[in-house]
């Protein structure tokens, strides 16, 4: 690892040096990658469900890329993170994959140093709960319910149902892992749904669902019962399952889950736009909220939309997507900067503490709350 002002930029924002110990190819298109930190000190506990934060070269992107990717092993067993990275395709890069999983399973070698952060996110395991768990994962999003499976066999006698579907047996990683855990203690249950099972997947029956997730295979998997719910993968995967939870009569609150997309997308009473009429929009560029007599309003001047804020809200980038907005986001975590937006008026406060703390006047949406009433520059 360079000493290049970028480098030691990125240490001193909180990245820190983690070395490559392992690489484990988990499928035909998934890998995963053992990560001890390089300095003494450097390891930081994690939550079941968190990630890591990490800044890549990014093939002439000054400063870089930065990615996330969740940990996926045990949080009981300190010293050491497993990262598992699927290759993504890039389709603006013919033949090549995306800068982030393509760094990682094209370059990324045992013994080389990454700068990573964290670990940081909410999508974290509720320890304290006594309810049966169903872990419910999509593709590679099984990577944080792993974690969780293991802290709940080791920790609870709590009953767990993880379910996970992926395309095919070549396709499904950990798979002999969570099946392992399973065995570990009577009450832990796994299932796999194959969308398109090869002639092997068929022949060695370790699939007990074919096709998509559907009301009734897990109608057939889950007795009725007070479920938690922890919910990751793909958009379309997420927003059909979050459906069928919801008619299965899972109340919304018990439906935890890692979506790095609008959630309003999930939801299936968001809250419509509240349009102001043409009169109601102020012309000048005031930044007055002399009209804004709800102690918890957000107004979006440019959209010409005032609303009430809701608790229900996990943040102001969730409240404008609800709004009918699309603000411009990556990493959803206070990370990469690219929701920042101008804070024309009112405060807010961060739930998770920015990477680079913006500049006075502007505000990072997706990780802040507001203090009372607020108006954003969107």
């Amino acid at each position: 690892m360079n000493d290049d002002p970028a480098t030691v930029g990125a240490i001193a924002a909180g990245f820190r040096r983690l070395k490559v110990v392992d690489r484990v190819a988990e499928s035909a298109t998934i890998t995963s990658f053992h990560l001890e930190p390089v300095d003494v000190g450097g390891w930081r506990d994690f939550e079941p469900g968190q990630f890591l934060v990490f800044r890549l070269p990014g093939d002439g992107t000054e400063g870089g890329v930065v990615r996330n990717y969740s940990v996926s092993s045990s949080p009981l067993r300190p010293g050491r993170y497993r990262i598992t990275v699927k290759r993504e395709p890039a389709p603006e890069r013919a033949g090549g994959a995306g800068l982030g999983s393509g760094h990682f399973h094209d370059r990324v070698a045992i013994g080389d140093e990454i700068l990573a952060e964290g670990p940081r996110g909410a999508f974290t395991l509720d320890r304290t709960s006594p309810r049966p768990v169903v872990l419910l994962a999509g593709g590679v999003g099984l990577t944080p319910l792993v974690s969780m499976l293991h802290a709940l066999a080791t920790e609870t006698d709590r009953t767990v149902h993880f379910i996970h579907a992926c395309d095919n047996g070549d396709l499904h990683a950990l798979g002999d892992e969570v099946e392992a855990v399973a065995r570990s203690r009577p009450g832990i249950h796994a299932h796999f749904c194959y969308r398109q099972p090869t002639e092997r997947d068929l022949a060695r029956k370790r699939h007990r669902g074919t096709g998509l997730v559907t009301r009734e295979l897990l109608q057939s998997l889950l007795p009725l019962d007070d479920y938690d719910v922890y919910l990751c993968g793909p958009t379309p995967f997420m927003k059909g399952v979050f459906g069928i939870l919801r008619g299965l009569g899972i109340a919304r609150e018990r439906i935890k889950y890692e979506f790095f997309g609008p959630a309003s997308l999930l939801e299936e009473d968001a809250a419509a736009p509240v349009i102001l009429p043409a009169a109601a929009v102020p012309e000048a560029p005031s930044v007055s909220t002399d009209g804004i007599t709800d102690a918890a309003a957000v107004e979006f001047r440019r959209s010409g939309i005032q609303a009430s804020w809701t608790d229900k809200a996990p943040s102001l980038l969730d409240f404008a997507e609800s709004q009918g907005l699309t603000p411009e986001f990556s990493c959803r975590a206070g990370i990469c900067s690219t929701c920042k937006t101008r804070l024309l008026s009112g405060e807010v406060e961060y739930f998770e503490e920015p990477l680079d703390p913006p500049a006075e006047g502007e505000v990072l949406i997706c990780c802040s709350r507001p203090k009372g009433p607020v108006v954003l520059d969107l």
